[in-house]
């Protein structure tokens, strides 16, 4: 979910939004049964009504259905006036929160309660700020409302390819009624840059320059039939009745095309007075900015220095392990980097640079989910299904996007989770980096982990926390090295300790960058050096903690934080500690902030000893 901050003082309309925010709060009336029946009724009320504000979120659960198959029409509004109805609804949210008995609570019902009002506070304290996108429970937080990889222009594209369905006509109109969403969206969005621009706040030139192009290829395929925004429509609706392509086209042309125009004038407008400084740092209020996005990022209260320190501490043992492996493959000289960099060209190692090598990565990928799925069983006590495909990014995505993220699908498991995969450049993926990027978007990384917390209530699901998100992903990467899936493949785990190395220098990287103003050629050598990733990979990652200034330092100390948590619990469990116990624990805790899996762990141990 997208949330912003704005400076100028509340519209009429923006009241009316904010009083129907809160009038939904009051909506549905709490049954008296009891002090746990009466929190779950009202954490549902809060669910319904951030998917209102976020209705694609509500697509991608699959719960946009019955009476609520309105919201799949709809977009979210990313306006001035959307935004202060957020604020209105979390003043609201926590000031019922904070009247809700404590007692007499069943331990999900509890953690519920404290992950909303840990993501209910930090949401309404980043859009305290000045400007920017501060999301409520997500790790889309940016202060630019539009950039390489924030915006509409990537948002609806992307809904519209890989979650909104279309099987029946009330879903195709539906489809074009998000279309006929879309200008709106876009013009809130470039109002909020304007706004942030009279303030001072422009982004870097580097990453206007990809946005710029990237927008410009939107319009020019906008209204084309094999376009991003009518290509979904004509393939899932081949076979219902109507002329569905050409309303869409009408309303890309006479509309959207119009609106992302008006934002592109905007951008160009930001660039004439850009300057090529990355970080926050320089610009009006970074600093508050960067303090209050490492805390979103990482559930802590961690600052800049420290997180600094620990990621250098970090890389030196990693380096350590690798330069073991890469000495063992014949390669003596150079850097870990430069060696590591030249293992990935051997012969056998990468895939063509072509749509055939497209389809050898997205096999070699299916075959190492094949081959982790066996040995589950000895990390969990439950298993869950697993349900996934591996796509292609949209195309308008691939230049600002990452090499591959995933997720859950719908609660129901009739839209599969997704490992999404970025071919633009097939040379970024290899034997050595494929492996470890499965194991941690896809099984046991985040879809595995976000079918258990689908089974907990209804806002556990909207309500994530990068830390705990992307340190189990990592977590879930050190449990496959664990479970032997590196026995005899040394390139693959190479791969692993390269992709460790990568999220500990993320830690140098992003702080380097928004409090230390490093440049983003410093940023690019010290990330290179660190984990002999391909440039052009090198440069996306850079780009994007840019754009999401905090958000990277969560990985690794997500993953630092549970494995912290499983020596505690090895310490006082001794003999009766096994791993299916504590893996359980901390996936049927559910998506929380680092405070809570303390607590949840507590409980573990607790139940263990009886």
């Amino acid at each position: 979910m997208h949330h912003v901050a704005m400076s100028a003082l509340p519209s009429r309309r923006d009241a009316l939004a904010g009083a129907a925010a809160a009038a939904t709060l009051a909506a549905v009336p709490a049954r008296a049964a009891g002090p746990a029946a009466d929190a779950a009724a009202m954490l549902d009320r809060f669910a319904w009504a951030l998917l209102a504000f976020d209705p694609a979120q509500a697509t991608g659960l699959g719960v946009d259905t019955g009476a609520h198959a309105d919201l799949r029409r709809r977009l979210e509004d990313r306006s001035p006036a959307g935004y202060a109805a957020r604020r209105q609804f979390l003043t609201a949210a926590l000031a019922e929160l904070a009247r809700t008995p404590r007692t007499g609570l069943d331990a999900v019902t509890a953690t519920s309660l404290a992950v909303a009002d840990s993501a209910f506070r930090t949401a309404l304290d980043g859009m305290a700020l000045p400007y920017g996108v501060a999301t409520i429970g997500s790790w889309r937080n940016s202060p630019y409302a539009v950039i390489q990889n924030v915006g509409a222009w990537l948002d609806v594209p992307q809904l519209l390819e890989g979650d909104h369905p279309v099987r029946d006509a009330a879903d195709a109109e539906a489809y074009l009624a998000r279309l006929a969403a879309m200008p709106a969206q876009l013009d809130g969005e470039t109002v909020r840059i304007r706004a942030a621009r009279a303030q001072g706040l422009v982004p870097p030139s580097f990453l206007l320059d990809k946005t710029i192009a990237g927008m410009a290829r939107t319009i020019a395929d906008a209204a084309k039939a094999d376009g991003p925004l009518i290509a979904p429509l004509a393939r899932k609706a081949k076979a219902i009745p109507g002329a569905w392509t050409d309303r869409a086209a009408q309303i890309a042309r006479a509309a959207i095309v119009p609106a992302l125009e008006r934002q592109l004038a905007e951008l160009r407008a930001e660039r004439a007075v850009a300057t090529d400084a990355p970080g926050l740092g320089l610009r009006p209020q970074g600093p508050e900015w960067y303090a209050w996005g490492l805390r979103a990022g990482t559930t802590t209260r961690r600052g800049a220095t420290e997180i600094h320190a620990l990621g250098r501490a970090q890389l030196t043992t990693l380096q350590g392990e690798m330069d073991a492996i890469l000495k063992s493959q014949g390669l003596t000289q150079g850097s870990v980097a430069e060696r590591a960099t030249a293992l990935q060209h051997r012969p056998g190692i990468a895939f063509g640079n072509d749509d055939e090598g497209r389809q050898q990565i997205i096999a070699y990928m299916q075959g190492r989910l094949d081959a982790i799925r066996p040995r589950l069983p000895q990390a969990f006590r439950r298993l869950v299904k697993g349900n996934l495909e591996i796509r292609r990014l949209p195309l308008a995505q691939e230049p600002g996007a990452a090499a591959a993220y995933g997720g859950p699908g719908s609660l129901d498991g009739t839209i599969p989770g997704k490992v999404w995969v970025n071919l633009g450049d097939p040379s970024i993926h290899n034997k050595v980096t494929i492996p470890d990027l499965v194991f941690h978007e896809g099984i046991p990384g985040h879809v595995w982990q976000g079918e258990y917390a689908q089974q907990l209530p209804l806002i556990r699901s909207i309500l994530t926390f990068n830390a705990y998100s992307e340190g189990w992903a990592l977590y879930a990467e050190q449990l496959a090295d664990e479970l032997g899936m590196y026995q005899g493949d040394a390139p693959g785990r190479l791969g692993y300790l390269m992709g460790l190395s990568w999220r500990a220098v993320r830690l140098v990287v992003d702080t380097g960058i928004h409090t230390m103003n490093w440049s983003r050629d410093r940023a690019l050598a010290e990330f290179v050096a660190a984990t002999g990733l391909p440039r052009s990979n090198a440069e996306s990652e850079i780009d994007r903690y840019c754009a999401w200034p905090g958000q990277a330092c969560g990985y690794k100390l997500g993953q630092t934080e549970i494995v912290a948590q499983r020596d505690r619990a090895k310490a006082a469990l001794g003999a009766r500690f096994d791993l299916r116990d504590f893996d359980q624990a901390v996936v049927d805790g559910g998506n929380v902030p680092l405070g809570v899996l303390a607590d949840n762990v507590s409980g573990y141990i607790h139940q263990v000893r009886g």
